[in-house]
Protein backbone atom coordinates (compact mmCIF):
# COMPACT_ATOMS: atom_id res chain seq x y z
CA UNK A 1 0.00 0.00 0.00
CA UNK A 2 3.08 1.84 0.20
CA UNK A 3 3.23 1.95 -3.23
CA UNK A 4 -0.20 3.79 -3.66
CA UNK A 5 1.13 6.70 -1.20
CA UNK A 6 2.81 8.76 -3.99
CA UNK A 7 0.24 8.50 -7.11
CA UNK A 8 -2.54 9.19 -4.13
CA UNK A 9 -1.03 12.20 -2.80
CA UNK A 10 -0.78 13.46 -6.42
CA UNK A 11 -4.54 12.39 -7.37
CA UNK A 12 -5.23 14.27 -3.98
CA UNK A 13 -2.73 17.70 -4.96
CA UNK A 14 -4.10 17.33 -8.36
CA UNK A 15 -8.11 17.58 -7.54
CA UNK A 16 -7.80 19.76 -4.88
CA UNK A 17 -5.94 22.52 -7.28
CA UNK A 18 -8.85 21.24 -10.02
CA UNK A 19 -11.70 22.33 -7.74
CA UNK A 20 -10.70 25.15 -6.18
CA UNK A 21 -9.95 26.56 -9.58
CA UNK A 22 -13.17 24.99 -10.45
CA UNK A 23 -15.56 27.17 -7.52
CA UNK A 24 -13.48 30.75 -8.25
CA UNK A 25 -14.52 30.37 -11.83
CA UNK A 26 -18.40 29.86 -10.90
CA UNK A 27 -17.70 33.06 -8.42
CA UNK A 28 -16.04 34.64 -10.82
CA UNK A 29 -18.86 34.40 -13.46
CA UNK A 30 -21.56 35.08 -11.21
CA UNK A 31 -19.56 38.29 -10.41
CA UNK A 32 -19.79 39.31 -13.95
CA UNK A 33 -23.48 38.48 -14.92
CA UNK A 34 -24.46 40.91 -11.88
CA UNK A 35 -21.52 43.49 -12.62
CA UNK A 36 -23.94 43.83 -15.92
CA UNK A 37 -27.08 43.44 -14.27
CA UNK A 38 -28.17 39.99 -15.63
CA UNK A 39 -28.88 38.35 -11.93
CA UNK A 40 -31.83 36.72 -14.12
CA UNK A 41 -28.75 34.33 -15.72
CA UNK A 42 -27.32 33.44 -12.40
CA UNK A 43 -29.08 29.97 -12.68
CA UNK A 44 -27.97 29.21 -16.38
CA UNK A 45 -24.54 29.95 -15.56
CA UNK A 46 -24.62 26.44 -13.58
CA UNK A 47 -26.86 25.10 -15.65
CA UNK A 48 -24.37 25.51 -18.57
CA UNK A 49 -21.68 23.90 -16.78
CA UNK A 50 -23.89 21.26 -15.63
CA UNK A 51 -25.23 20.55 -19.58
CA UNK A 52 -22.42 18.66 -21.28
CA UNK A 53 -22.21 15.92 -17.37
CA UNK A 54 -25.85 15.15 -18.90
CA UNK A 55 -25.20 15.02 -22.93
CA UNK A 56 -21.71 13.57 -22.65
CA UNK A 57 -21.87 11.12 -20.29
CA UNK A 58 -21.75 7.62 -22.27
CA UNK A 59 -18.65 9.08 -23.56
CA UNK A 60 -17.19 10.35 -20.50
CA UNK A 61 -17.75 6.67 -18.98
CA UNK A 62 -16.17 5.23 -21.75
CA UNK A 63 -12.91 6.84 -22.06
CA UNK A 64 -12.46 6.75 -18.41
CA UNK A 65 -12.28 2.82 -18.57
CA UNK A 66 -10.85 2.60 -21.90
CA UNK A 67 -7.85 4.78 -21.52
CA UNK A 68 -5.51 5.34 -18.57
CA UNK A 69 -7.08 7.64 -15.67
CA UNK A 70 -4.52 10.16 -14.89
CA UNK A 71 -4.56 10.59 -18.88
CA UNK A 72 -8.37 11.52 -18.55
CA UNK A 73 -7.50 13.73 -15.97
CA UNK A 74 -4.57 15.71 -17.95
CA UNK A 75 -6.96 16.17 -20.82
CA UNK A 76 -10.03 17.33 -18.53
CA UNK A 77 -8.09 19.73 -16.88
CA UNK A 78 -6.35 21.14 -20.22
CA UNK A 79 -9.69 21.26 -21.62
CA UNK A 80 -10.94 23.43 -18.37
CA UNK A 81 -8.45 25.41 -18.77
CA UNK A 82 -9.64 26.51 -22.40
CA UNK A 83 -13.06 27.30 -21.02
CA UNK A 84 -11.32 29.81 -18.49
CA UNK A 85 -9.26 31.87 -21.53
CA UNK A 86 -12.67 32.01 -23.38
CA UNK A 87 -14.09 33.75 -20.62
CA UNK A 88 -11.05 36.18 -19.87
CA UNK A 89 -11.30 36.85 -23.74
CA UNK A 90 -15.02 38.49 -23.18
CA UNK A 91 -16.98 35.51 -24.49
CA UNK A 92 -19.97 35.20 -22.73
CA UNK A 93 -19.86 33.55 -19.01
CA UNK A 94 -22.52 31.19 -19.60
CA UNK A 95 -21.07 29.17 -22.95
CA UNK A 96 -17.55 29.82 -21.16
CA UNK A 97 -18.24 28.22 -18.12
CA UNK A 98 -20.03 24.98 -20.64
CA UNK A 99 -17.26 24.01 -22.24
CA UNK A 100 -14.82 24.22 -18.86
CA UNK A 101 -17.96 22.01 -17.57
CA UNK A 102 -17.08 19.66 -20.47
CA UNK A 103 -13.49 19.38 -18.82
CA UNK A 104 -15.00 18.42 -15.57
CA UNK A 105 -17.61 15.60 -17.55
CA UNK A 106 -14.31 14.16 -18.80
CA UNK A 107 -12.48 14.48 -15.72
CA UNK A 108 -15.08 13.03 -12.63
CA UNK A 109 -15.38 9.67 -13.10
CA UNK A 110 -11.26 9.39 -13.44
CA UNK A 111 -10.97 10.77 -10.75
CA UNK A 112 -13.39 8.40 -8.75
CA UNK A 113 -12.80 5.54 -10.77
CA UNK A 114 -9.31 5.12 -10.10
CA UNK A 115 -9.60 4.93 -6.58
CA UNK A 116 -10.64 1.69 -6.83
CA UNK A 117 -7.35 0.75 -8.82
CA UNK A 118 -5.27 1.79 -6.05
CA UNK A 119 -7.42 0.46 -3.16
CA UNK A 120 -9.34 -2.71 -2.43
CA UNK A 121 -12.89 -2.36 -1.69
CA UNK A 122 -12.38 -2.73 2.28
CA UNK A 123 -10.39 0.76 1.66
CA UNK A 124 -12.77 2.35 -0.43
CA UNK A 125 -14.68 4.53 1.91
CA UNK A 126 -11.37 5.88 3.88
CA UNK A 127 -10.21 6.70 -0.18
CA UNK A 128 -13.24 8.42 -1.21
CA UNK A 129 -13.04 10.65 2.58
CA UNK A 130 -10.09 11.96 1.50
CA UNK A 131 -10.47 12.54 -1.82
CA UNK A 132 -14.00 13.97 -0.70
CA UNK A 133 -12.47 15.37 2.30
CA UNK A 134 -9.62 17.33 -0.19
CA UNK A 135 -12.28 18.62 -2.82
CA UNK A 136 -14.46 20.10 0.16
CA UNK A 137 -11.28 22.13 1.72
CA UNK A 138 -10.77 23.22 -2.14
CA UNK A 139 -14.48 24.30 -2.58
CA UNK A 140 -14.56 25.80 0.80
CA UNK A 141 -11.16 27.96 -0.02
CA UNK A 142 -12.73 28.30 -3.81
CA UNK A 143 -15.29 30.26 -2.57
CA UNK A 144 -13.67 32.12 -0.04
CA UNK A 145 -11.09 33.40 -2.70
CA UNK A 146 -13.82 33.25 -5.34
CA UNK A 147 -15.94 35.61 -3.51
CA UNK A 148 -12.34 37.95 -2.05
CA UNK A 149 -11.20 38.04 -5.40
CA UNK A 150 -14.52 38.73 -7.42
CA UNK A 151 -14.76 42.03 -5.65
CA UNK A 152 -11.59 42.87 -6.42
CA UNK A 153 -11.21 42.21 -9.74
CA UNK A 154 -13.50 39.20 -11.94
CA UNK A 155 -10.67 39.29 -13.95
CA UNK A 156 -8.08 38.55 -11.42
CA UNK A 157 -10.23 35.87 -9.94
CA UNK A 158 -9.83 33.81 -13.23
CA UNK A 159 -6.42 34.30 -14.38
CA UNK A 160 -5.80 32.91 -10.34
CA UNK A 161 -7.79 30.37 -11.94
CA UNK A 162 -6.27 29.55 -14.71
CA UNK A 163 -2.85 29.19 -13.05
CA UNK A 164 -4.65 26.85 -10.59
CA UNK A 165 -5.73 24.83 -13.50
CA UNK A 166 -2.13 25.04 -15.02
CA UNK A 167 -0.51 24.03 -11.81
CA UNK A 168 -3.12 20.68 -11.94
CA UNK A 169 -1.78 19.53 -14.96
CA UNK A 170 1.94 19.72 -14.33
CA UNK A 171 1.04 17.26 -11.05
CA UNK A 172 -0.94 14.99 -13.43
CA UNK A 173 2.00 13.64 -14.77
CA UNK A 174 2.62 12.33 -11.23
CA UNK A 175 0.06 10.22 -11.48
CA UNK A 176 1.43 6.20 -12.90
CA UNK A 177 0.28 5.12 -15.92
CA UNK A 178 -2.23 2.20 -14.71
CA UNK A 179 -3.81 -0.17 -17.42
CA UNK A 180 -7.29 0.65 -18.38
CA UNK A 181 -10.17 -0.76 -15.85
CA UNK A 182 -12.25 -2.15 -19.21
CA UNK A 183 -10.23 -3.36 -22.30
CA UNK A 184 -12.10 -1.81 -25.02
CA UNK A 185 -11.43 0.01 -28.02
CA UNK A 186 -12.90 3.32 -27.86
CA UNK A 187 -15.53 3.82 -30.89
CA UNK A 188 -16.75 7.22 -30.86
CA UNK A 189 -18.83 7.55 -34.00
CA UNK A 190 -20.73 4.70 -33.36
CA UNK A 191 -24.04 4.00 -31.89
CA UNK A 192 -22.96 1.46 -29.76
CA UNK A 193 -21.63 3.75 -27.33
CA UNK A 194 -24.74 4.80 -27.29
CA UNK A 195 -26.29 1.16 -26.84
CA UNK A 196 -23.69 0.04 -24.78
CA UNK A 197 -24.06 2.77 -22.39
CA UNK A 198 -27.84 1.87 -21.94
CA UNK A 199 -26.92 -1.71 -21.16
CA UNK A 200 -24.62 -0.95 -18.69
CA UNK A 201 -27.34 1.82 -17.41
CA UNK A 202 -30.13 -0.72 -16.72
CA UNK A 203 -27.75 -3.47 -15.56
CA UNK A 204 -26.80 -1.11 -12.82
CA UNK A 205 -30.31 0.40 -12.56
CA UNK A 206 -31.02 -3.09 -11.84
CA UNK A 207 -28.66 -3.64 -8.60
CA UNK A 208 -30.34 -2.23 -6.03
CA UNK A 209 -27.53 -0.93 -3.91
CA UNK A 210 -26.12 1.01 -6.85
CA UNK A 211 -30.10 2.60 -7.57
CA UNK A 212 -30.07 3.27 -4.35
CA UNK A 213 -26.67 5.06 -3.89
CA UNK A 214 -27.11 7.11 -7.37
CA UNK A 215 -30.91 8.54 -6.29
CA UNK A 216 -29.54 9.04 -3.15
CA UNK A 217 -26.41 11.49 -4.22
CA UNK A 218 -28.70 13.15 -7.20
CA UNK A 219 -31.00 14.47 -4.72
CA UNK A 220 -28.20 15.74 -2.17
CA UNK A 221 -26.11 17.40 -4.87
CA UNK A 222 -29.66 18.32 -6.76
CA UNK A 223 -30.80 20.42 -4.09
CA UNK A 224 -27.31 21.67 -2.80
CA UNK A 225 -26.16 22.94 -6.29
CA UNK A 226 -29.70 24.91 -6.12
CA UNK A 227 -29.36 26.83 -2.46
CA UNK A 228 -25.90 27.49 -3.53
CA UNK A 229 -27.20 29.70 -6.17
CA UNK A 230 -30.09 30.69 -3.80
CA UNK A 231 -27.90 32.05 -1.50
CA UNK A 232 -26.86 34.91 -3.66
CA UNK A 233 -30.24 36.00 -3.78
CA UNK A 234 -31.30 35.30 -0.65
CA UNK A 235 -28.51 37.08 1.81
CA UNK A 236 -29.36 40.37 0.17
CA UNK A 237 -32.70 40.16 1.81
CA UNK A 238 -32.71 38.48 4.77
CA UNK A 239 -29.17 39.30 6.02
CA UNK A 240 -28.82 42.39 4.27
CA UNK A 241 -25.21 41.96 2.69
CA UNK A 242 -24.69 43.28 -0.64
CA UNK A 243 -21.38 41.73 -1.65
CA UNK A 244 -20.23 38.65 -3.29
CA UNK A 245 -18.23 37.71 -0.21
CA UNK A 246 -20.99 36.69 2.14
CA UNK A 247 -22.88 34.27 0.54
CA UNK A 248 -19.10 32.75 -0.88
CA UNK A 249 -18.38 32.41 2.76
CA UNK A 250 -21.92 30.43 4.02
CA UNK A 251 -20.86 28.35 1.39
CA UNK A 252 -17.11 27.94 2.98
CA UNK A 253 -19.30 27.05 5.67
CA UNK A 254 -21.22 24.00 4.11
CA UNK A 255 -18.31 22.98 2.24
CA UNK A 256 -16.35 22.70 6.40
CA UNK A 257 -19.18 20.67 7.32
CA UNK A 258 -18.89 18.64 4.82
CA UNK A 259 -15.28 18.33 5.13
CA UNK A 260 -16.20 16.98 9.17
CA UNK A 261 -19.03 14.89 7.70
CA UNK A 262 -16.90 13.02 5.52
CA UNK A 263 -14.29 12.73 8.70
CA UNK A 264 -17.47 10.91 10.52
CA UNK A 265 -18.11 8.88 7.30
CA UNK A 266 -14.64 7.39 7.49
CA UNK A 267 -14.67 6.36 11.36
CA UNK A 268 -18.23 5.51 11.76
CA UNK A 269 -20.00 4.53 8.41
CA UNK A 270 -18.72 1.40 6.51
CA UNK A 271 -20.54 -0.78 4.16
CA UNK A 272 -21.89 -2.80 6.14
CA UNK A 273 -23.59 -0.04 8.33
CA UNK A 274 -24.60 2.06 5.62
CA UNK A 275 -28.13 2.88 7.50
CA UNK A 276 -25.96 5.48 9.48
CA UNK A 277 -25.37 7.39 6.25
CA UNK A 278 -29.35 7.88 6.05
CA UNK A 279 -29.39 8.57 9.51
CA UNK A 280 -27.56 11.43 8.84
CA UNK A 281 -29.23 12.49 5.59
CA UNK A 282 -32.67 12.35 7.64
CA UNK A 283 -30.97 15.89 8.86
CA UNK A 284 -30.46 17.47 5.39
CA UNK A 285 -34.32 18.90 4.81
CA UNK A 286 -34.87 20.27 8.50
CA UNK A 287 -31.96 22.53 8.45
CA UNK A 288 -32.78 23.39 4.85
CA UNK A 289 -36.48 24.27 5.77
CA UNK A 290 -34.89 26.49 9.19
CA UNK A 291 -32.64 28.16 7.21
CA UNK A 292 -35.15 30.20 5.78
CA UNK A 293 -35.73 31.94 9.00
CA UNK A 294 -32.62 33.07 9.60
CA UNK A 295 -31.97 36.49 9.95
CA UNK A 296 -28.73 36.58 11.89
CA UNK A 297 -24.95 35.78 10.08
CA UNK A 298 -23.64 33.78 13.10
CA UNK A 299 -26.55 31.50 13.35
CA UNK A 300 -26.75 31.11 9.21
CA UNK A 301 -22.89 29.94 9.93
CA UNK A 302 -23.68 27.47 12.13
CA UNK A 303 -26.47 26.29 10.13
CA UNK A 304 -25.01 26.12 7.21
CA UNK A 305 -22.37 23.40 9.08
CA UNK A 306 -24.57 21.05 10.67
CA UNK A 307 -26.14 20.66 6.90
CA UNK A 308 -22.86 20.20 5.43
CA UNK A 309 -21.54 17.69 7.92
CA UNK A 310 -25.11 15.99 7.36
CA UNK A 311 -24.14 15.55 4.21
CA UNK A 312 -20.56 14.68 3.98
CA UNK A 313 -21.93 12.03 6.22
CA UNK A 314 -24.57 10.56 3.54
CA UNK A 315 -22.93 10.92 0.40
CA UNK A 316 -19.28 9.83 1.11
CA UNK A 317 -20.56 6.27 2.02
CA UNK A 318 -23.08 6.07 -0.81
CA UNK A 319 -20.41 7.12 -3.20
CA UNK A 320 -17.96 4.05 -1.98
CA UNK A 321 -21.19 1.65 -2.46
CA UNK A 322 -21.54 2.86 -5.92
CA UNK A 323 -17.91 2.11 -6.91
CA UNK A 324 -17.89 -1.14 -4.89
CA UNK A 325 -20.89 -2.29 -6.86
CA UNK A 326 -19.95 -0.84 -10.43
CA UNK A 327 -16.22 -2.09 -9.98
CA UNK A 328 -17.73 -5.77 -9.58
CA UNK A 329 -20.08 -5.41 -12.31
CA UNK A 330 -19.55 -2.94 -15.35
CA UNK A 331 -16.21 -0.94 -14.62
CA UNK A 332 -15.73 1.67 -12.03
CA UNK A 333 -15.71 4.55 -15.02
CA UNK A 334 -18.62 3.39 -16.61
CA UNK A 335 -20.24 3.55 -12.70
CA UNK A 336 -19.15 6.72 -12.15
CA UNK A 337 -20.18 8.42 -15.17
CA UNK A 338 -23.96 7.01 -15.18
CA UNK A 339 -23.86 8.26 -11.73
CA UNK A 340 -22.42 11.92 -12.82
CA UNK A 341 -25.40 11.34 -15.35
CA UNK A 342 -28.18 10.81 -12.83
CA UNK A 343 -26.30 13.98 -10.31
CA UNK A 344 -25.92 16.28 -12.88
CA UNK A 345 -29.60 15.98 -14.24
CA UNK A 346 -30.86 16.24 -11.02
CA UNK A 347 -28.99 19.81 -10.34
CA UNK A 348 -29.86 20.51 -14.40
CA UNK A 349 -33.38 20.10 -13.06
CA UNK A 350 -33.69 21.62 -10.01
CA UNK A 351 -31.29 24.64 -10.83
CA UNK A 352 -33.37 25.29 -14.26
CA UNK A 353 -36.39 24.83 -12.19
CA UNK A 354 -35.03 27.84 -9.87
CA UNK A 355 -34.58 29.82 -12.98
CA UNK A 356 -37.99 29.53 -13.77
CA UNK A 357 -39.40 30.59 -10.52
CA UNK A 358 -36.83 32.99 -9.58
CA UNK A 359 -39.48 35.50 -9.45
CA UNK A 360 -40.61 33.45 -6.45
CA UNK A 361 -40.18 35.24 -2.96
CA UNK A 362 -37.13 33.12 -2.23
CA UNK A 363 -37.62 32.46 1.70
CA UNK A 364 -41.03 29.94 0.45
CA UNK A 365 -38.53 28.46 -2.33
CA UNK A 366 -35.97 27.47 0.25
CA UNK A 367 -37.95 25.12 2.43
CA UNK A 368 -39.42 23.67 -0.11
CA UNK A 369 -36.23 22.01 -0.80
CA UNK A 370 -36.24 21.46 2.51
CA UNK A 371 -39.34 19.36 2.04
CA UNK A 372 -37.93 17.55 -1.08
CA UNK A 373 -35.01 16.55 0.65
CA UNK A 374 -36.63 15.44 3.52
CA UNK A 375 -39.32 12.84 1.86
CA UNK A 376 -36.54 11.61 -0.99
CA UNK A 377 -34.49 10.53 1.80
CA UNK A 378 -36.76 9.29 4.12
CA UNK A 379 -38.11 7.00 1.09
CA UNK A 380 -34.70 5.99 -0.20
CA UNK A 381 -33.55 4.68 3.61
CA UNK A 382 -37.65 2.66 3.56
CA UNK A 383 -36.52 1.45 0.15
CA UNK A 384 -33.04 0.06 1.40
CA UNK A 385 -33.77 -1.06 4.82
CA UNK A 386 -36.35 -3.03 3.25
CA UNK A 387 -35.08 -4.46 -0.25
CA UNK A 388 -30.98 -4.60 0.86
CA UNK A 389 -29.29 -6.72 3.00
CA UNK A 390 -27.02 -5.72 5.40
CA UNK A 391 -23.32 -4.65 3.66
Amino acid sequence: MRMMALPMQALLAAQFLSALADNILLIAAIALVKLVGQTGQISWVQSGFLLPYVLLAPWAGTLADALPKGKVLLLGNGIKLAGVLMMMSGMSPVLAYLVAGMGATLYSPAKYGILSQFFPVDRLVRANALLEGSTIVAILLGVVAGGWLADQSPLLAMQVTAAAYGFAMLINFLIPRLQPSVQDALRWHEWRVLARFGTYLHRLWRDPAARVSMLGTSLFWGCGATLRLMLFVWVPLALHRMDNQTPANLMGALSVGIVAGSALAWRYIHLDRIERAFAAGLVIGPCIMLLAAQHSLPATYGLMFILGMAGGAFVVPLNAWLQERGQAGIGAGQALSIQNLFENAAMLLLVSGWGLVSHMPVGHVIPAFGVLMLMGVAVLAVVARKSLPAG
